[in-house]
């Protein structure tokens, strides 16, 4: 391959499934450049990255870890995100602003599988990437199975950049496809230069052809040429390769053993010879070339000591510290490599770097001296589709938890945290059991604060199903003034969805009108909660008549008289208790559609449809009717049926009646609560 011009600083995020190996080949990566002196170990908890408590105890990444490093004279960034599917915004921040992304994936069809959502999101986001299938060395499937499972994900055609050389079943080296130059591997340390092996010269040759053929299809010229039987010189397959890739045209596949140093420099020289320059990325999400100094946040960091740092990617100009950015000063630039800052001078054009202390920065902010610049708009955090009531177990620490909590969550935009008002307690929303742990886990370990939390009640409402006629007396006397208020009101149900609403058609000034938004206040009062024990809806309530005393008489007497008909004449009206209902809609892969349906069917739900999803080849969109009590925590079993891919959006529908043994047991138990 030709020299190249030096590049600009680019950035690659490596993305990818849950024990993929994204650390391990991050690791692999910064060896290989010579960032650090020894490769360190996700089980020996020594990695660059993964350096949070909340990852060395769960031996994953629950944050995505930057590290810089010089590769042949070129700044590179690599940004490795976290693989479990609940964390995935994490990578999809990274994936905005990233050059490319570096998809990294177990061999096996199986395991192609768990990496189906992000590829389509990839996609739609139009950033260019490759796939990296690691783990090649212990591989029982083959890459061509792994190759087909994951073409089945994406419109953008698969191409492999190699061939693995055997020996039995052990995958020992592999051939390039464009240069046609065998290597086998070693253990920690650059391959050998090899002959081709004499029993892979046939499938090098139809491998070739085939890398060829697909990219013919985005070039006349390449394709007119394999009509005439004329073979193409490297530098013209490099080129094609690079531009296609940067189009978005094709999808590169490498394979290797990042625990072993496996294919990483060849990895490493396909990214420097064909990642797209940041001016391009830039373009990509819709920052113009003209223009003042600009950085864009996507991350943000609260340190106990260094304090807040915003993790930025420069699209434009020059930024030293001290500079001014959206009215904030830079307190400081700093290269990062996992934990360790390096503090720098300035940072320049594709460079990523975190600045210090702009207290008023939010990740997706665009920062510019003059503060008015724009980009395409940030990424929309994930709906939450999980749920905990938490709170302190200390009722001192509420305070400092809000507080605390307000940092946690700009770390993390994907994360809800707000009172419920149907409920009265506070809720912690995100993507999974594990996500919310994690946030809780960083609670206390920054702040020392103990939290207890379960999944929240359900809003559960009631009702009534008949009308009643109700007389109360509010009368009491203990010398001096006394308290004297008498209505008459009539209570009936109303349509669903109606709410609560109060008229009032006395006459001949037994109540006087002064007093009547008393009685309101009553009756709203006891609304609260009903004779079933939970907040009364759908009931109209109608002041028809009543007494009064000219002395005795007063607001708070007749707010007494209101409560008082309610309390009487509610459960005489047939109370009915209501559940929320919710329409979820069901994104799965079609050869999982089916047990989604089961599964629906199985908690309540009732199924509406389903139909290809829009966009998404191999999809399928369930929508269905769902009790909310049904989906707290069925997010984890549709995981579980669906290897990870599936997930749901929800929004309230209506409330409906519940009966029935389960209705009685809701009942029973929020009597014993009270």
């Amino acid at each position: 391959m030709a020299s190249k011009k030096p590049s600009a600083p680019r950035c690659a995020a490596i993305v990818g499934s849950y024990l993929s190996g994204k650390t391990t080949l991050l690791e692999s990566i910064l060896h290989t450049c010579g960032a650090t002196n020894r490769k360190g170990s996700v089980p020996d908890g020594n990695t660059v990255g993964d350096s949070a408590p909340e990852s060395r105890a769960r031996q994953m990444s629950v944050e995505m870890n930057i590290a810089t490093a010089d590769y042949l004279g070129e700044e590179w960034t690599f940004i490795d995100c976290p693989g479990s599917v609940e964390l995935q915004q994490e990578a999809l921040g990274a994936a905005v602003i990233a050059d490319t992304a570096i998809v990294v994936c177990e061999p096996g069809a199986d395991k192609a599988l768990a990496v189906t959502r992000l590829m389509k999101e990839l996609d739609e986001m139009a950033t260019p990437y490759l796939i990296f299938i690691n783990k090649m060395d212990a591989a029982e499937s083959h890459v061509k199975e792994t190759l087909e499972a994951l073409q089945g994900m994406t419109d953008r055609p698969l191409v492999l950049r190699e061939i693995p050389i055997r020996d039995g079943d052990a995958v020992t080296g592999h051939v390039d496809l464009v240069s046609e130059r065998a290597y086998k591997w070693k253990d920690g340390d650059s391959s050998d230069l090899i002959e081709i092996p004499e029993n892979e010269t046939g499938r090098e040759q139809e491998e070739r052809t085939v890398l060829l053929e697909t990219l013919a299809d985005f070039n006349d010229e390449l394709l007119e040429q394999l009509l005439e039987d004329v073979v193409p010189g490297n530098e013209e397959v490099y080129q094609n390769l690079t531009n296609d890739l940067q189009e978005g045209a094709i999808v590169p596949v490498f394979f290797g053993s990042a625990e072993h140093e496996n294919g990483i420099k060849r990895l490493l020289k396909a990214l420097r010879h064909e990642t797209p320059e940041p001016s391009a990325t830039a373009e990509r999400v819709g920052i113009s070339s003209s223009g003042d100094a600009l950085a864009q946040v996507f991350k943000t960091q609260n340190g106990a000591q260094s304090g807040k740092l915003s993790m930025v990617r420069v699209w434009r100009g020059e930024i030293g510290d001290s500079a001014n950015l959206n009215s904030d000063r830079v307190s400081g630039i700093f290269k990062m490599l996992g934990s360790q800052q390096n503090k720098v001078i300035k940072a320049v054009v594709g460079e990523v770097v975190g600045l210090g202390r702009l207290e008023h920065a939010r990740t997706g902010d665009v920062l510019s001296p003059s503060g008015n610049d724009s980009a395409a708009p940030w990424i929309a955090a994930k709906k939450p589709v999980y749920t905990l009531a938490v709170h302190a177990k200390k009722r001192d620490d509420e305070v400092k938890m809000a507080s605390a909590m307000t940092k946690i969550l700009e770390e993390d935009p994907s994360l809800i945290y707000e009172p419920n008002p149907n409920t009265g307690e506070q809720v912690l929303r995100g993507q999974g059991e594990t996500h919310l742990r994690i946030a809780l886990e960083r609670l206390h370990n920054r702040n020392k604060i103990e939290v207890e939390a379960h999944l929240p009640q359900v809003a559960y409402m009631e009702s009534i199903r008949k009308p009643v006629s109700q007389h109360a007396r509010h009368k009491k006397q203990s010398g001096g003034h006394g308290q004297f208020g008498d209505v008459h009101v009539e209570i009936k149900p109303l349509p669903r969805g109606s709410g609560f609403q109060f008229s009032d058609s006395v006459k001949g000034g037994v109540v006087p009108k002064n007093y009547i938004p008393a009685v309101e206040y009553g009756v709203k009062d006891y609304l609260s909660r009903g004779p079933l024990g939970f907040p009364v809806v759908d009931v109209g309530v109608e002041l028809t008549d009543g007494q009064h005393h000219a002395v005795d008489s007063s607001d708070q007497a007749f707010k007494m008289a209101g409560n008082l008909a309610m309390r009487e004449g509610m459960p005489k009206c047939s109370p009915v208790l209501l559940e929320p209902i919710f329409q979820i809609e069901v994104s799965v892969p079609q050869e999982f559609t089916s047990r989604v349906q089961r599964l629906v069917s199985g908690r309540r739900g009732q199924i509406l449809g389903f139909e290809p999803k829009d966009g998404w080849k191999g999809w399928d969109e369930v929508s269905a009717h769902m009790p909310e009590s049904e989906t707290l925590d069925m997010i984890n079993e549709l995981r579980s049926l669906t290897q990870g891919t599936a997930s749901f959006n929800w929004e309230f529908d209506r409330l409906q009646e519940f009966t029935g043994k389960e209705a009685e047991q809701v009942v029973t138990t929020r009597a014993e609560a009270h």
